[in-house]
C-alpha cells in the first residue's frame, strides 16, 4: 500500500512524500497521475520524501525515470530526500543514483532548488 502527501513550497515546486510502497499496482499509477497533473499546473520542481518510503521495485523506480524525462524539456529538477537505505540501495544498484540527486533531508533538497 502506498500513500502520497503533498505540500506545495512555492508556485513551481512540489513536495511529495511516499509512505509505504512504491511498486507495480494501482497505488503507483496514481503517483503518475499526481505527477502530471503538478507538472501541468506549472511545477517544475518536484521533492520525493522518501523516508517512510518501505520498498521500491521496478516499476517505481521507473515512475521515477519518467518524471525525470519529464522535467528535463522544461528545465525542472527531480530531488530525492531521506532516501531510506533499502530504497536508496535500490537505486544503487541500478546505478541511478549517479542520475538522481540525493539529499539527507528535505530541508537540504529545497535549499538546493534554483
Amino acid at each position: 500500500m502506498l500513500e502520497i502527501h503533498t505540500e506545495d513550497l512555492r508556485p513551481d515546486t512540489v513536495l511529495i512524500r511516499l509512505v509505504g510502497k512504491l511498486m507495480m499496482g494501482p497505488e503507483s499509477a496514481s503517483l503518475e497521475s499526481l505527477i502530471t497533473q503538478r507538472i501541468d499546473a506549472g511545477a517544475r520542481n518536484l521533492i520525493f520524501d522518501l523516508s517512510e518510503l518501505k520498498q521500491i521495485d521496478s516499476t517505481g523506480i521507473g515512475r521515477f525515470i519518467s518524471t525525470f524525462n519529464r522535467l528535463m524539456p522544461l528545465s525542472g529538477t527531480l530531488a530525492m530526500a531521506a532516501a531510506t537505505p533499502v530504497v536508496r540501495q535500490s537505486f544503487r544498484v541500478t546505478r541511478l543514483d549517479t542520475v538522481f540527486k540525493f539529499y539527507d533531508t528535505t530541508a537540504d533538497a529545497t535549499a538546493a532548488l534554483p
